[in-house]
């Protein structure tokens, strides 16, 4: 099914993506701001989550919408980055109607960076609030980077850097559909030790390399690859849809998107991992059945697949001694 123009989160109407980038810190956040409030849901199936009103998401829960959705990393300390989010909405006067009162719904979750070479002696407060304004600050639409940017900054995986990647599609109905995941899993997404990545059967064109297939995956190749055991990660992300669903439907949208986690990270969704994954409706196009949710949980799968290798790909190593490589110090872009 082809990508969308841009093969990114942005493709879908109604929203725009804004990072903020440490490099010192060796962390960042990431923001996905809808124009106008958008009906969402999400799912947490790793076993180690951190997250900020991620339960209001469930198809039971009286709030149907959300202003924006926030990604981070720094661990439970970057649940602060919501609150810079939500200082932002407040100030264009944005949210959740309360009486007089105009609450921001932004719900979080966050990924662990804090072990990665950056320097966190951050002093009494963590920056991730002042780096959640930040990121509403620079939302745009159209392209923007990937790779070590925003919530993907101090992202790693098993042997690789890790990174926020993004990718499209669009339905046979003209549905637009996409996913941004910020990659910090514990295991690997690549067969073996690369450079083939478990994705490759869903890839559109070179998006991550266009390597293909290995010809052969050997019992090595299988073999479980973490980052330790006592030691926690998370891949965490979003797939939005410029069709019109229901939280209900939302909610099996975002189960299928972590289908699309499990075929491109082996292991995935293991005890020390947070894995949560958002999903949203901006209802620019009208829904025309069951057929269309079975596509677009379809394509949830393929663009999330996608869009966790695009992060390992576009990913450059942090500027620290002995930070684990990226996938391009290794394979670099001239394989065939």
């Amino acid at each position: 099914m082809p990508h969308a123009p841009l093969n990114l989160l942005t493709d879908v109407a109604g929203l725009s993506v804004g990072h903020a980038t440490d490099l010192t810190l060796g962390s960042g956040v990431t923001v996905i701001l809808f124009d106008e409030a958008a009906t969402a849901s999400g799912t947490v199936l790793g076993g180690a989550p951190g997250g900020r009103d991620v339960s209001l998401l469930d198809p039971s829960m009286t709030v149907q919408q959300v202003d924006a959705f926030v990604l981070s990393g720094g661990s439970a300390f970057g649940l602060d980055a919501a609150g810079g989010v939500q200082s932002g909405l407040r100030a264009a006067g944005r949210g959740f109607a309360v009486g007089p009162m105009r609450v921001p719904i932004v719900p979080q979750t966050i990924l662990m960076d804090l072990l990665n070479g950056g320097n966190k002696d951050w002093g009494l407060h963590a920056p991730y609030r002042d780096l959640g304004h930040e990121a509403f600050l620079n939302a745009e639409k159209g392209a923007f980077p990937l790779g070590t940017v925003g919530a993907g900054t101090g992202a790693t995986t098993a042997n690789f850097k890790g990174g926020l990647g993004s990718a499209s599609a669009v339905s046979s109905a003209g549905h637009t559909i996409a996913a941004l995941v910020a990659v910090n899993a514990m295991g690997s997404v690549v067969v073996g030790d690369g450079p083939h990545f478990w994705a490759a059967p869903f890839e559109e064109g070179d998006e991550f390399g266009g390597l293909g297939q290995p010809g052969n995956v050997s019992a090595e190749d299988r073999a479980m690859r973490i980052k330790g055991l006592r030691l926690t990660a998370t891949t965490i992300g979003a797939v939005v849809t410029d069709c019109a669903l229901s939280k209900a439907e939302l909610h099996r949208l975002s189960l299928s998107a972590h289908d699309g986690l499990a075929r491109a990270v082996l292991p995935a969704h293991l005890p020390m991992d947070g894995d949560t994954l958002f999903s949203a409706s901006t209802a620019k196009r009208p829904n025309n059945g069951l057929a269309d949710l079975l596509e677009l949980c379809h394509l949830a799968t393929l663009v999330t697949a996608r869009a966790i290798a695009r992060g390992v790909y576009e990913a450059v190593a942090l500027p620290y001694p002995d930070a684990l490589p990226a996938w391009r110090d290794r394979w670099g872009r001239s394989l065939p």
